[in-house]
């Protein structure tokens, strides 16, 4: 089976056809997924998914392109981190393609959110868009090796990903790893270690080839997996053991879900 690390169900291009969405995932071997807040406001709506359906699972946090939105500070984000159902802090950190001011705000939200995860023991995840020095610069100073987390959609190449395994840090590969002028990404697919490695949509975007350009889902996180597992010469159905393992692993409370489920 496996687990899609990063969606947004929420959002309305899946939210209007839930059943068939969730119906697909089922269908491709998807068993669950998590769900991803990015700004206090929809929080509701995710947490909602969660609680309805027993193998989703919610994050809380502010996205760094929600300039506008509720500002919360830690103990807001440790106070709805609290639910059971919400197994990480997140989506967090900087972007520095639509901020390209590099506004310090955006970095002292980042600093916000990983002192918030660190009160909640739970792990972070990380967006990162063209700001890698400064993200993993500000997760060194917070001290966020004792979290640990996901690089969401990793993106980048073999030196800033040994530099966020170093921090204890899980590298998520979207479908950008099945594209094929992505050759930075697909060696750090090939070299990261089997332990270390999730799989996500980050639905509805970056469908993954063949459907690139399209809405992208859950369901297609089996062609991102598949594409992992080609490059790295296994069996698929050996690496999507090891992510889901690995999700286990970095969110233990999450086992008992799908404790019925055959990896």
């Amino acid at each position: 089976m496996l687990i899609d690390s990063h969606c947004h169900l929420d959002f309305p291009e899946l939210s209007a056809e839930l059943p068939r969405v969730l119906a697909a995932m089922q269908e491709a071997g998807v068993a669950g997924a998590l769900c991803i807040g990015v700004n206090l406001e929809d929080f509701p709506k995710v947490l909602a998914l969660a609680r309805t359906h027993a193998r989703l699972f919610a994050s809380v946090g502010l996205h760094p392109e929600y300039d506008k939105a509720e500002e919360p500070d830690a103990a807001r984000l440790i106070a709805l981190a609290a639910h059971e159902k919400v197994i990480a802090l997140g989506e967090t950190g900087l972007d520095y393609h639509w901020h390209k001011e590099k506004p310090e705000w955006q970095r002292e939200r980042f600093r916000v959110h990983i002192r918030a995860a660190l009160a909640a023991q739970k792990p972070l995840v990380i967006h990162s868009r063209n700001a890698a020095e400064d993200t993993l610069r500000i997760l060194e100073e917070e001290g966020a090796a004792r979290i640990g987390g996901i690089f969401h959609c990793f993106s980048e190449d073999w030196a800033v990903a040994e530099r966020a395994l170093a921090l204890g840090f899980y590298l998520s590969f979207s479908g950008i790893v099945t594209f094929r002028n992505a050759k930075a990404v697909q060696e750090v697919a090939i070299r990261a270690p089997l332990d270390r490695i999730l799989v996500e949509t980050d639905a509805p975007y970056l469908a993954p080839h063949p459907f690139r350009g399209k809405r992208n889902e859950p369901a297609y996180v089996r062609h991102t997996a598949e594409c992992v597992a080609r490059l790295r010469e296994m069996p698929f159905t050996a690496l999507a053991h090891a992510t889901t393992e690995n999700f286990f692993s970095l969110f233990p409370k999450s086992r008992a879900a799908f404790s019925s489920c055959v990896a």
